[in-house]
């Protein structure tokens, strides 16, 4: 079975830190975009960060996230990072992860591969 699962999630207290991965299950990562959402509750689902199969990243939630969230990815470990310091409350969402064949993307429908999510809770 084809799949991308995440982990990572937990309770943090708003300043701390968590790192969240995102690996690939029955394919490999390395021709892949990367990139991972977040779904606030009673929010649409947004994209925070994609990097490509190259290693080039982009952050598409840049004015919430910049300085903050940094993206990587260890094809050697089928596995892309999401690194986020600094959390704060509004940060709290559920997180998915998903793989792009066709390159880091706004568009949702354009990733061929999502993970179920992850939860990530902010506060004190």
């Amino acid at each position: 079975q084809l799949q991308v699962v995440e982990s990572g999630g937990g309770l943090v207290q708003p300043g701390g830190s968590l790192r969240l991965s995102c690996a690939a299950s029955g394919f490999t990562l390395d021709y892949y975009a990367i990139g991972w959402f977040r779904q606030a509750p009673g929010k649409e689902r947004e994209g925070v960060s994609c990097i490509s199969n190259s290693g080039g990243s982009i952050n598409y939630a840049d004015s919430s996230v910049k300085g903050r969230f940094t993206i990587s990815r260890d094809n050697a470990k089928n596995t892309v990072y999401l690194q986020m310091n600094n959390l704060k409350p509004e940060d709290t969402a559920v997180y998915y992860c998903a793989a792009s064949g066709s390159g880091c993307r706004r568009v949702e429908g354009l990733y061929n591969y999502w993970g179920q999510g992850t939860q990530v809770t902010v506060s004190s």
